[in-house]
Formats: C-alpha cells, structure tokens, sequence
C-alpha cells in the first residue's frame, strides 16, 4: 500500500493538474496586460490630454483677453479661430520634434546595448525593445486633434450669443465644465485622484483666464 501510494506521488508530480497550469498562465496573461495598457496609454494619453487642456486655456484665455476691449462678437470669434489653427499647428510640429528626439536617444541606446550584447555573446529581444518606443506620428495627431477639440468649447460657446456680457459667461461657463470634465477623464484614465486632479485643472484655467483678461483690460485703458 505504501509503494503505491509513493507511486502515485511520483506521477502527480511528474504530470501536475491541468488547472494549475491553466490559472498560472491566466494570472501570467492578466498581469502582462496590465503592464501593456498602462505602457502603450501614456504615449498618446499624455499628448490627448495635454492637448485638449491647452487648447481649452489658451483659446479660452485669448477670447477672454479679446473680449476685454471689444464687444463685437466677430473679433472673439476670428481670433478663437485663428488661435485654434494656429495652437493645433504649434502642438503638432512641437510633439513630433520632442518624441522624434526622445525616440532618436532610444534608438541610439539600443544599438549601443546591442553591441555590448554582441561583444558578450548575451541573448538578446531587439524586438521586442523597438516594440515599446514611442511613435512620433501618432503622438503629434493625437496632440493637435486634442488641442482643435479643446479650443472648438470656447469658439462654439461664443457664436451663438449676440449680448457681451452674457457673452463672456457663456464662454467661462463652458471652458469651466470642459476643464472639469477633462481633469476628472485624465485622472481616470490615469488612475489618479479624480478630485484633486479636476481642482488642479480648474483653477489653474481660472487663473490663466483671469490673468488675460485682467491685463488685456489695463493694457487697453491705458491707451498703449
């Protein structure tokens, strides 16, 4: 009885259960996921979200400041338009010379560690480094599609209201919401506190609006 018992010991160590195998591998998959999620979101993530904060304070501080010596609703609205084109353009070309140069730096790296690899005989998974560097492309469409969509809140929010005043609440009301909402999506999507992170981008939209306007306001009552 006993030899058989140690027989049967010898055979389940040499063949373990299937379903051991199977929730090793389920649990190696689900960690290798998580790791590529959050490696392959900060690329464009970082871009999409930046993007469309600078769009939303830049566009909305600059129709602001435009708005502190004129009324017209035409000026506001060309100069949102023209900020718009303008910002989305500058974030483009900026992102892809930024990434192309961190990419330019990896690349470099690589070749250097595959030398060393070579003169070591190490094995090595070129492969599968190329497979984690950032794409210059991607990261400027991402930008300047990001910054055209946070710019577009203010530029609509101004086109439909003929009174001034109203005006310019409108279009603070509007760049309030759209901050908020973009402060709590990138916490999300970032797993950071969503309040803190709102608050952070709100008032930081506030301050740059306030800012424009306070000074656009002085600037042109002094006549300069």
């Amino acid at each position: 009885m006993a030899a058989n018992q140690t027989s049967l010991n010898i055979v389940d160590a040499r063949c373990p259960l299937p379903g051991h195998d199977f929730e090793q591998q389920a649990t190696s998959d689900i960690v290798e996921t998580k790791d590529f999620d959050y490696s392959k979101r900060s690329q464009w993530l970082r871009a999409a979200v930046l993007g469309a904060n600078d769009g939303l304070v830049s566009i909305g501080s600059l129709m602001m400041g435009v708005g502190a010596v004129k009324q017209d609703v035409k000026a506001m609205i060309l100069t949102g338009c023209a900020g718009l084109v303008a910002g989305a353009s500058s974030m483009a070309i900026g992102e892809f010379v930024s990434v192309q140069s961190q990419l330019d730096i990896e690349l470099a790296q690589i070749k250097r560690n595959k030398r060393r690899r070579d003169s070591e005989e190490v094995p090595e998974d070129e492969e599968g480094e190329k497979a984690n560097l950032p794409s210059p492309t991607q990261a400027s469409a991402a930008s300047a599609i990001a910054f055209a969509l946070g710019a577009s809140v203010p530029v609509l929010a101004a086109s439909f209201i003929a009174q001034y005043k109203l005006r310019l609440g409108v279009v603070v009301g509007a760049v309030t919401l759209a901050l908020m909402a973009f402060g709590w999506l990138g916490a999300v999507l970032g797993k950071a506190p969503t309040v803190k992170s709102s608050l952070r981008v709100l008032i930081g939209g506030w301050f740059a609006m306030a800012i424009t306007f306070g000074l656009t306001k002085l600037i042109g009552s002094t006549g300069l």
